[in-house]
């Protein structure tokens, strides 16, 4: 054969080569693309079903009919509820984290108390609020160990960041009386929560509106007594 021809040869095995080789890559990467959007679309789905029936009285049954699959589909990519509970905890509470990161910045620590408890409290709450499937679970009964163990962990953590954030506000007050608050600040904040996430549109906006009135008289005080010093 000519060298020509051969050289042809040579170039058209390496192209089909070429296009074999990235149609294979491309296929497991297309297949695992389905994957992710069909675990979004089943951990959606029982998001939904665990805020309205809570986790104990959830099934597979219910969150596949919730997602318009079949309890097959659903076997595909989890075991059983649990495991379904676990990934859904597990990326909330990342997201949460990382709210709880924003919320706590300290630019906004440094705005006068007013704007500092819109700056820190508008996330946390609309976190909450976009997730409801969060409260469902970090408080309802019979959920996996693994997500009380990480929320306990996650509510120490924004205990220590509340306690900094009165600290920065507030430097002179005594160690002791700085737990006292932080721990009067939380508990007001969770329990106002409850009334927040149970309402909506205005009559939700007129909550938020009472919690920050709350938090500010219950604090002004104390942050201007100490910056008055």
């Amino acid at each position: 054969m000519p060298r020509a021809a051969k050289d042809k040869t040579t170039e058209s095995d390496q192209v089909t080569e070429t296009e074999t080789s990235a149609e294979t890559t491309t296929a497991p990467r297309r297949r695992q693309a389905r994957g992710e959007r069909r675990i979004a679309q089943l951990l959606a789905a029982a998001a939904g079903v665990f805020c309205r029936t809570g986790y104990a009285a959830a099934s597979t049954n219910a969150i596949a009919r919730e997602a318009g699959v079949s309890p097959g589909t659903l076997y595909q990519f989890f075991p059983n509820k649990e495991a379904i509970a676990i990934e859904l905890g597990g990326r909330l509470l990342s997201h949460a984290r990382e709210t709880h990161g924003q919320a706590f910045l300290a630019e906004n620590l440094s705005l006068p108390l007013p704007e500092a408890l819109d700056a820190v409290l508008d996330p946390l709450i609309a976190f909450n609020c976009e997730n409801p499937a969060f409260w469902a679970l970090m408080h309802g009964s019979g959920v996996p160990g693994g997500i009380d163990k990480e929320h306990e962990e996650l509510h120490a953590g924004m205990s220590g960041q509340v306690r900094t954030a009165l600290h920065s506000l507030a430097p002179e007050v005594e160690p002791i009386e700085l737990d006292h608050v932080a721990n009067m600040v939380l508990g007001i904040f969770k329990a106002s929560l409850d009334l927040i996430l149970a309402h909506e549109g205005a009559e939700r906006d007129a909550y938020v509106a009472e919690l920050k009135t709350v938090l500010l008289r219950y604090l002004e005080p104390i942050v201007t007594t100490t910056r008055c010093r």
